[in-house]
């Protein structure tokens, strides 16, 4: 059994996703449910998450270009925070967007990722 996807739906998915990482990586206000969990693993979901979204919005994108593109977003998120009163840039974060973007990419190339077809 294949669960079908329609490309425009996840495509308004994806930005959807797009604007709210922005928006919790570039304010300064402070989100009590996010201040409590390991942030390394908030980084690692999201790219995980905007990974396989842009994957499935964008099925023609080659892996290494879906690759880049979110590794790019990922540092200027970093560069961007150094300017931010309140917030700081680090490595760490970088290191942890790439860990989610390679497990999205090997859940990609996994059998799961059958199981989600477009029509």
């Amino acid at each position: 059994m294949s669960i079908k996807v329609n490309s425009k739906v996840m495509r308004l998915l994806f930005f959807l996703c797009f604007v709210v990482v922005s928006y919790l990586a570039f304010t300064t206000q402070d989100i009590e449910t996010l201040k409590h969990t390991w942030d390394k693993l908030n980084h690692a979901v999201a790219f995980f998450t905007l990974f396989l979204l842009l994957s499935y919005s964008f099925p023609k994108l080659t892996n290494l270009h879906k690759f880049l593109m979110l590794l790019l977003y990922g540092i200027i998120i970093e560069v961007i925070q150094r300017y931010i009163p309140g917030r700081e840039s680090s490595l760490l974060d970088i290191l942890a967007d790439t860990v989610g973007i390679s497990i999205g990419y090997i859940f990609m190339k996994s059998k799961f990722s059958n199981l989600i077809s477009q029509p």
